[in-house]
Formats: C-alpha cells, structure tokens, sequence
C-alpha cells in the first residue's frame, strides 16, 4: 500500500509538472478576435494576457462607440481564450489523475 502511495504521489508531481509546462505554453498561443465589421481586432494570449489591440481611425471620433467595441471584443476574445485555456489544463489534468476508486465519476471517465 505504502509503494501505491508513492507511485500516486509520484504521479501527481508529474501531472503537476506537465500543467506548469502547458501554461508556459499557452502564453505563446495567440487567438485574434475582431468586431463584426473589422473595425477593431484583439489579439490575446490562451492565458487570457491582451496582446495588442488595433482601433479603426474611424472609431477615434466616437468615444462611446469605441468602448461598446473595446468591452464586446475583448469579452468575445476572452471567451475564446478560455475554452482553450480550460481544453488544454483539462486534458493534462485528467491524463495524470492516478486512478483512485470511485474518483471516475468526478471526471466523466
């Protein structure tokens, strides 16, 4: 019993590992997103960090409107971000669960 324990606890500082690796990972995946009519693109990292922002000179005349933009795209990117985020730690998390009795319902096994 004592030899399983370790090899769980074993199990666990790899998964642990392999999780930081992927984050470190995410910070170089790039996902853009862009207003309806292309006015505005964000481009953020699967980490959820902005990246760079480009703003349509058009959209400089109309402060109000530009922040409507700003708040609806950066929400679309961060959304996007997300589900990749969540995917791909997901994916490494469960991989590296150590099989404990009655732990497969938790995560749909």
């Amino acid at each position: 019993m004592f030899g399983d324990m370790m090899g769980m606890m074993g199990k666990l500082k790899e998964t642990q590992e392999k999780v930081e690796a992927t984050k470190k990972r995410l910070d170089t995946v790039y996902l853009q997103e862009s207003s309806s009519d292309n006015l505005l693109q964000v481009t953020i990292s699967a980490n959820r960090q902005v990246k760079e922002v480009k703003i349509d000179d058009s959209l400089l005349e109309d402060k109000e409107q530009l922040e409507d933009y700003l708040v609806l795209t950066l929400n679309k990117a961060i959304e996007k971000a997300t589900q990749v985020n969540e995917t791909e730690l997901g994916a490494v998390a469960k991989e590296g669960m150590p099989n404990i009795p009655g732990m497969d319902s938790l995560f749909g096994k």
